[in-house]
């Protein structure tokens, strides 16, 4: 299980407050109005932001050390190294040396293969488009074969029929491998599609886990007032997105 034991992280005159678990295996959507600190909570998580209180995986305490984490995360811009090849921006999701052996240039075609891009193995980003980016993308994070996957809205920037065929791709690895699902977005289509539990961040606090299904039904205030007045009273929500970033959202 994932622990956020009274968690606390302050920015100036942000502030973020969390004291949840999150059982091995959930498939966790995080959704709140822009600026609310979603991002932010998966970055604590990762290590890279400072905060009070523990992060806590199976009873133990995380290492300071980002790398060192159980933890894969992958952010809305990929972060993919234009110079590199796609196999070489897989690579480093498993030797950032990229001083690899044979057996670990066979895993990087089989995580490529994994995520429908076979035969692309040296072309670099400039020469994919948007949604193979984001195909290289998610097989680093596939690669690094940890047990918390980070999603901090990858798809955004995608198109809605490639964006639900990478979240479907998203719902059977974390099926296979069982690793435990946080996913940041504006969408709550995309909470609804794979996500059987929410995070509402509004507030300063990051809530516990609720069943997408009954929060997004009957949302409180909070969220209620985010959506818009659309969705008062009308059983369903709707199923567009806000795209205005704060810097706790970066």
């Amino acid at each position: 299980m994932l622990r956020l034991e009274d968690l606390h992280i302050r920015q100036g005159a942000f502030h973020l407050r969390a004291a949840f678990g999150v059982a091995a295996g959930a498939r966790v959507a995080v959704i709140g109005p822009s600026g609310s600190g979603k991002s932010t909570l998966l970055g604590a998580i990762a290590g890279f932001v400072p905060h009070a209180g523990r992060v806590t995986w199976q009873g133990q305490g995380l290492p300071d050390d980002p790398g060192a984490r159980p933890v894969s995360i992958l952010f809305q811009d990929n972060n993919l190294f234009p110079h590199l090849s796609a196999a070489d921006n897989v690579a480093l999701g498993l030797k950032p040396s990229l001083r690899l052996t044979a057996p670990d240039r066979a895993r990087v075609r089989d995580a490529l293969g994994r995520v429908g891009l076979d035969g692309m193995d040296n072309r670099r980003p400039a020469e994919l488009s948007g949604g193979q980016q984001s195909r290289v993308a998610l097989a680093r994070t596939l690669i690094r074969a940890r047990p918390l996957m980070l999603l901090d809205e990858p798809f955004a920037a995608l198109g809605p029929a490639l964006k639900a065929e990478m979240l479907a791709l998203v719902a059977e690895i974390v099926a296979e491998t069982g690793a435990t699902l946080l996913m940041v977005s504006h969408d709550v289509a995309d909470a609804r599609a794979i996500c059987d539990e929410t995070i509402l961040v509004a507030g300063g606090v990051a809530h516990a886990p609720q069943p997408t299904a009954a929060l997004l039904d009957d949302p409180p205030p909070e969220l209620r007032a985010y959506l818009g007045e659309g969705a008062a009273g009308s059983g369903a929500l709707p199923l567009w997105s806000l795209r205005d970033h704060s810097p706790q959202d970066i």
